[in-house]
C-alpha cells in the first residue's frame, strides 16, 4: 500500500499556541498557495482520506469531489493546553511529560498511546480497503504523519508512540511525505 500523507496548510493561529485538536480555520490565500505547491505532486483519481478538522478538510475538498472524513485521523487532544501559548504551562507539567512520552495526558485529555491506538485503526481499515497494491493521499497533521508513519514501518501503538512523541518533528505545512 502505497500513502501520500499531507500536512494541512497553516492555520489562523499565533505563532507559540497549543492547539491540537480545535478547530481552526485556513486563509484563503495560504489554501491557494498549498493547492499549487501539491498540483505537480499529487496523482489525480486517487481516494483522498482526512482529518473532518477545518485545516484539513478544506484541502481534502478541494483534492476530491468525495473525501472520505475520518475523525481517528485528528490531532491530539490537548485539553485544558488548547489555545494557550506553550510557554504558559508549568515546567513541572512539561517535565511530567517528558517522562512518560506515551501515557502523559498534556491538559488532561488524550495521550500519545490513545492517539496511536486510533492511528493503527485507521491505517489497519486503509489496508484491508485499499490492499497491497492500493493507493490513497491522506490529509492530516503533522503528529497523526509521523504515527502513520511509524505504523506503515510496522511497529505496534507502543513504539509508534514512543518514537512519534521521543523526536521533535520537522513536517512543514503543505508538506508531503510518502510512504510506500
Amino acid at each position: 500500500m502505497r500513502l501520500i500523507l499531507v500536512r494541512h496548510p497553516q492555520p489562523l493561529v499565533d505563532a507559540g499556541i497549543c492547539y491540537g485538536s480545535t478547530d481552526l480555520e485556513v486563509a484563503p490565500a495560504q489554501l491557494e498557495r498549498t493547492l499549487a505547491a501539491l498540483a505537480p505532486q499529487l496523482p489525480a483519481g486517487l481516494p483522498v482520506y482526512a482529518s473532518p478538522l477545518s485545516r484539513c478538510a478544506g484541502l481534502a475538498a478541494r483534492l476530491s469531489d468525495r473525501p472520505i472524513f475520518d475523525v481517528r485521523l485528528v490531532e491530539m487532544d490537548f485539553g485544558s493546553w488548547e489555545m494557550r501559548a506553550w510557554d504558559d504551562f508549568p515546567r513541572a507539567d512539561i517535565d511530567a511529560w517528558a517522562a512518560d512520552l506515551t501515557n502523559y495526558r498534556p491538559g488532561g485529555a488524550e495521550n500519545v498511546l490513545e492517539m496511536a491506538t486510533r492511528i493503527a485503526a485507521f491505517h489497519a481499515d486503509l489496508q484491508r480497503q485499499l490492499g497491497d497494491d492500493g493507493e490513497a493521499i491522506i490529509v492530516c497533521h503533522a503528529g497523526a504523519m509521523r504515527l502513520l508513519s511509524a505504523r506503515h514501518a510496522g511497529l505496534a501503538p507502543p513504539e509508534m508512540a514512543l518514537q512519534a512523541a521521543g523526536a521533535p518533528h520537522h513536517i512543514a505545512y503543505g508538506a508531503t511525505l510518502v510512504l510506500a
